[in-house]
């Protein structure tokens, strides 16, 4: 009888403790989870603490290189735009363009020397060498009253012609010239000034500069005289970019028409005289300034560059001692009589 009940409790006894070491077991894998994962906030958080800053700072640096890429590809492409060359039909046309503006700027424009006739201008076109058009206008009138044919100056004895253009300086090499093309057109030419490039280049003391002075405006054959004044223009305006003569020359024919050329070169050599000088153009009292690739190079305080401007334009006498008709300035005064010897 008492056996019996001893089983049960047993078994219970056996559960009881089986179902105890069940819960600790239990309890015991919980802690164990809820301890790594205590450990392991920690962990993360630090990571964090070490990620952030690293992020931060790759932010930082991505943004500073994306700034330094956008800048080192926005200099070029400026700087491209800026040199950005300019199509020939483009630079055509604003050299057309130019002409005219420069025509409307100098209707009045012409040949800055005095001369009647064809031998008096071959004459002063010689004499304007390394000198002022005003220098050599101021002395032709003595020597033209003495000698006004290839003849008369042809048998002018040297020293009393050097004397005579003495003021214009270079007077031994220009007499030498004036002699020697005077005796050529009497000899070759019947004592008449020659109407073709091809023969007035024959001449001593006679280029292409000179011949084209003399064409254009003796004999109405077009001609673009390449000075000083024009082949600097020329060069600021894009036109070319040659130094010699001859290729200025050659460039400036492609671009504008053949009836455009005489008085092209007047209205270039004006500009160059009155606004565009050498040393400091007036750049900011100059009308076709929107038009020119150089345009900033000289003064551009339109106050201070109208100081800068000559002749008419600056109210001064021109270089002509007879200036055409419509010429809106005043004549040249003539030169000052030699002071007497005391």
């Amino acid at each position: 009888m008492n056996a019996t009940p001893e089983k049960p409790a047993a078994a219970k006894k056996a559960v009881t403790k089986k179902a105890v070491t069940k819960t600790a077991a239990a309890k015991k894998a919980v802690a164990k989870k809820a301890t790594a994962a205590t450990e392991q906030a920690p962990a993360t958080k630090t990571a964090a603490r070490k990620t952030a800053p690293a992020k931060k700072v790759t932010a930082k640096k991505a943004a500073a290189k994306k700034t330094a890429k956008t800048a080192a590809g926005q200099a070029p492409a400026k700087k491209a735009a800026a040199r950005k060359p300019e199509s020939r039909v483009a630079m055509v046309r604003r050299a057309r363009r130019i002409n005219r503006e420069l025509a409307e700027l100098y209707p009045y424009a012409h040949p800055e020397l005095d001369f009647t006739n064809p031998f008096e201008l071959l004459v002063a076109t010689v004499l304007s060498a390394q000198t002022t058009d005003l220098r050599v206008n101021q002395t032709t009138p003595r020597l033209f009253a003495v000698c006004p044919t290839p003849e008369d100056m042809a048998a002018m004895p040297p020293e009393k012609l050097e004397e005579l253009i003495r003021p214009t300086g270079f007077f031994r090499a220009k007499t030498k010239s004036l002699i020697g093309l005077s005796a050529a057109l009497r000899d070759r030419f019947g004592g008449e000034v020659p109407g073709r490039l091809e023969d007035l280049v024959t001449l001593p003391g006679v280029g292409r500069k000179t011949a084209n002075v003399v064409l254009g405006n003796a004999f109405g054959v077009p001609g673009i005289t390449v000075d000083t004044h024009f082949g600097r223009l020329a060069r600021r305006f894009g036109w070319t970019t040659a130094e010699d003569a001859e290729k200025v020359e050659a460039d400036v024919a492609e671009i504008f028409p053949k009836s455009e050329w005489t008085m092209l070169s007047h209205r270039v050599v004006f500009h160059g005289r009155r606004v565009c000088h050498s040393r400091k153009p007036a750049c900011g009292a100059c009308a076709i300034a929107p038009l020119c690739p150089a345009y900033g190079e000289g003064e551009m305080d339109p106050e201070k560059a109208k100081k800068l401007l000559k002749y008419e334009l600056g109210g001064q006498p021109g270089q002509r001692l007879k200036p055409p008709a419509d010429y809106p300035g005043q004549p040249a005064p003539p030169m000052a009589p030699p002071a007497a010897a005391s």
